[in-house]
């Protein structure tokens, strides 16, 4: 997302560093990058024009010399984008029960960002349900559906009712025990006298505790227009913006987001399940810059892992008794994260590493090929894969049964020998919480650079 606008700031941040002398050709030639930069990823031009000239302002005091000047100059470039980008608000959930109404109009992705909400939320440990309050539009109740039995997700739907006021009535009280409650709504082609009345009188039953706005990253500056519209009429509490994995022109939103103060709660990535993190402009940014966000990985991490599985596993790991399904396990959750193309913006010094795009995507492939050796294998086997690194037959027959090379077996066997490693290096692996930072880093360093230079 936005990879253009990060590397025209990355390019201008070195050559303001790189520079012997920051005069005004400098500033000027990186001025006129990042505007255009900023033009193509659909900011506002006003809103351009302003940030370029309190930094041309900035740039011409006489009163910052030499070295400080450069790193006052990297710096104000650094604190205008993240202005421009609007303030990090959580959506923070009181104790007690959290009823969140989604908004917005047709094709905004408001019933897969239900789901996505509720899986994010459902693994931070929140009994959370799903309700269906889309009457109008024909799939959007079977939608839900098998999105919420896909992941394993509670939800409310009456195939039959066409009213939205008396489906909530219907479920209010099965409703109760849980502490969140996500609210899929109807739709518009826009912001209609019908769409408010019908919203109105769902916040006047359902009492919500946060209205948000859901809207997809390509409608750019309109963004603000619907943003303030959305305000005025049913007063939301935040924005979640969709699809920033499939435009270049996800910063019009954004920005637009932040000049009407509606604070930006969730970005979405992707389609699936675990493609969805909250917003933070620092961290944004900072990915834009190629330096990472830990914190953001660390929250994917949460969000692939099944955390009863991530226990009985941690358990094995302490016992020393680390089996090749183990291995399966955690390669599938790095898949559900979305492969090394999802995350590796967050890893520091990976954002902008040249990694041949065979090597991303999911190992979904490799991973049905594991399985199918793993069950061509003895109980023993899998318990002990020591065993059959020792006797090469027995990975001829492993392969042979399952309609395989042998050098497949023997990169599964790897992939065993790597987590293992790890674990004996120290490297404390407890994915039932998620990675520390401290975890991630000593990933990172110990296997990172090696990976990276076999690509290289």
């Amino acid at each position: 997302m936005l990879e253009k606008l990060g590397e025209v700031i990355r390019k201008a941040t070195n050559r303001i560093a790189n520079a012997i002398f920051l005069d005004k050709n400098l500033m000027d030639s990186v001025i006129r990058d990042l505007q255009r930069a900023l033009i193509e990823a659909d900011v506002n031009v006003h809103l351009i024009k302003e940030l370029t000239d309190r930094i041309k302002k900035e740039a011409l005091d006489e009163r910052v010399k030499g070295i400080e000047k450069k790193e006052h100059m990297i710096k104000l470039l650094h604190d205008e984008l993240i202005k421009i980008l609007g303030e990090h608000k959580q959506l923070k959930l009181k104790k007690g029960q959290n009823r969140i109404l989604l908004l917005g109009l047709y094709g905004a992705g408001k019933t897969t960002t239900v789901a996505k909400l509720g899986n994010y939320f459902t693994k931070r440990g929140h009994k959370v349900a799903l309700l269906g309050l889309d009457v109008h539009r024909p799939a959007a109740k079977e939608q839900l559906k098998q999105l919420a039995e896909r992941n394993k997700l509670n939800y409310f739907i009456d195939e039959k009712e066409n009213n939205a006021v008396k489906t909530w009535k219907k479920f209010e009280k099965d409703l109760k025990k849980y502490d969140l409650i996500l609210i899929d709504t109807a739709g518009r082609h826009s912001l209609d006298k019908s769409l408010i009345k019908e919203i109105t009188a769902l916040n006047k039953d359902i009492k919500p505790t946060e209205a948000i706005l859901v809207m997809p990253a390509d409608i750019g500056q309109a963004a603000k227009k619907q943003a303030r519209e959305f305000q005025e009429a049913v007063n939301i509490s935040g924005v979640i913006i969709t699809r920033m994995d499939s435009t270049a022109k996800g910063g019009g939103a954004l920005t637009a987001c932040g000049e009407t103060k509606a604070p930006v709660y969730f970005i979405t990535t992707g389609e699936k399940i675990n493609d969805i993190e909250e917003f933070n402009p620092k961290a944004f940014l900072s990915r834009l810059l190629g330096m990472g966000d830990l914190q953001a990985l660390i929250e994917k991490v949460k969000s692939a892992t099944d955390d009863k599985k991530q226990k009985q596993i941690q358990k094995r790991l302490e016992e020393g008794k680390l089996s090749l399904d183990d291995v399966v396990e955690q390669v599938k959750s790095m898949g559900s994260m979305g492969g090394l193309d999802k995350i590796k913006s967050m890893i520091p010094g990976l954002g902008s590493a040249k990694i041949p795009d065979k090597m991303l995507g999911t190992q979904e492939e490799k991973i049905k090929k594991w399985e199918h050796i793993i069950k061509s294998m003895t109980p023993e086997e899998k318990e002990n894969p020591e065993i059959l690194k020792k006797q090469t037959s027995r990975i001829s027959r492993v392969a042979k049964g399952s309609g395989t090379h042998t050098s497949e077996v023997r990169s599964l066997l790897k992939q065993y020998d790597m987590l293992n490693e790890m674990i004996k290096s120290g490297t404390d692996l407890d994915m039932s919480h998620g990675f520390s930072q401290k975890q991630i880093q000593k990933l990172i360093k110990k296997f990172g650079k090696r990976k990276i230079r076999r690509l290289g």
